[in-house]
């Protein structure tokens, strides 16, 4: 019992660690805390059946203060969590199969022309598709767009090399009845 108790504590450690003790809190933790809640040793949270709104004037502090960009509390307080988020699909010239950007204004890139040179806004988020859409190139859709999944706070680089601080993973069924082949924008 007592090995038990403290084999307990060990996994109450572990979860109450810092985020650059266990890496973040991206896909690895969220593997861990599965696999823990499997083997019956915790608990998940439940995940809100209504998802929380979240809008792109909610991401920041403002105005910016000397120490760059600081997350609110409303950012911190949504990671993990299912959210609805209203924005703008970045238009590109080379779309990312498994992934697009959302912005909360429209925005074009040219890769190409422009290469690293983008001017996305601070507040972009990196939508990842369901791993059974890993291969799937989204059709660029104007205007503002919402979405609803489970948000991600921190960095992660893309295939690119991108680093985005910001991602909202959706479920398989998301996309349903929108296109699914993106369309190359040309010049």
């Amino acid at each position: 019992m007592a090995a038990r108790a403290a084999g307990h504590a060990a996994v109450v450690t572990a979860l109450t660690c810092s985020r650059a003790s266990i890496g973040g809190f991206g896909t690895p933790r969220m593997r861990l805390l599965s696999l823990l809640a499997l083997a019956g040793l915790i608990a998940l949270p439940a995940v809100a059946a209504t998802p929380l709104p979240l809008a792109f004037g909610d991401f920041f502090v403002q105005p910016i203060g000397p120490r760059g960009l600081e997350p609110t509390a409303a950012l911190k307080a949504a990671d993990g969590q299912a959210v609805r988020l209203v924005g703008f699909m970045v238009r590109r010239e080379r779309p990312q199969a498994g992934s697009f950007l959302l912005t909360p204004r429209p925005v074009t890139m040219a890769e190409h022309a422009d290469g690293e040179a983008d001017d996305l806004p601070a507040a972009t988020v990196t939508v990842q598709l369901a791993a059974s859409q890993r291969e799937r190139l989204v059709a660029y859709q104007p205007g503002p767009i919402a979405l609803t999944g489970r948000l991600e706070v921190g960095p992660a680089e893309d295939e690119t090399g991108r680093v985005g601080w910001v991602r909202l993973y959706l479920a398989a069924d998301a996309l349903a009845g929108q296109p699914g082949a993106a369309e190359p924008h040309s010049h």
